[in-house]
């Protein structure tokens, strides 16, 4: 292991350390069930920032207390994934952005507003989601102000317990959005949000063919 592996590794243990003394356990815990999982009510009572809370959220799984199981992930306008975390099985691509049909990139266009979705994954898991740009940083006068957005979701099975699912049909498939890991590796048909062919399809290049996704391949090898 490098020095600067060890050093990182610290950074990111004294961060967990700060977060645990800011949010304790079984106080953060009690409450977060209480008000199933409100987060800014959660920012009040504990005076941290949306992305402290979420973050703080798919650490919730010490045996014979655990919280929902959440996955993380933050995005930048560009859709650079910074941080990626994963408390419920959620699979992330190791390289490139998120599915662009993921709320999480809407979150731009209503900055400090909560959006929520049913997300289907290839594999037919899926997911309820909430999104939000997080709360602005100042990086000083002048200076371009780095924009975040924050994706918070848990598999569908534990969605009732979170405040954002009231009103949903849980068990209404015309709800749900089918989404992939990410464009080089979703082998999804007819999508008009692709940017890139999978690459485990052959194209079909036919140059009288037009349809609303950019790239036509061959659904079986």
């Amino acid at each position: 292991v490098s020095p600067e592996s060890k050093r990182l590794l610290r950074i990111a243990l004294a961060s967990y350390f700060a977060g645990a003394i800011l949010m304790p356990y079984q106080s953060f815990l009690q409450t977060a069930e209480r008000v199933r999982y409100d987060i800014e009510l959660l920012c009040q009572r504990f005076d941290a920032t949306f992305e402290q809370v979420c973050h703080r959220l798919t650490s919730m799984q010490r045996p014979g207390a655990q919280g929902v199981p959440f996955f993380f992930i933050r995005v930048d306008p560009a859709g650079n994934i910074s941080k990626r975390l994963s408390a419920g099985g959620f699979h992330f691509a190791r390289f490139g952005g998120a599915c662009p049909r993921w709320n999480v990139h809407e979150a731009f266009r209503n900055p400090g507003k909560i959006i929520t979705q049913v997300i289907e994954m290839p594999d037919k898991t899926a997911y309820f989601s909430v999104s939000r740009t997080t709360d602005n940083t100042s990086a000083g006068y002048q200076m371009p102000q780095p924009q975040y957005a924050i994706g918070l979701g848990c598999e569908i099975s534990n969605a009732a317990r979170l405040i954002y699912s009231d009103g949903y049909d849980l068990g209404n498939a015309k709800r749900v959005t089918p989404v992939g890991l990410t464009c080089r590796l979703c082998e999804r048909s007819g999508c008009s949000h692709r940017a890139f062919p999978p690459l485990s399809r052959n194209l079909i290049v036919d140059e009288n063919l037009k349809t609303v996704s950019p790239f036509l391949f061959h659904s079986q090898d």
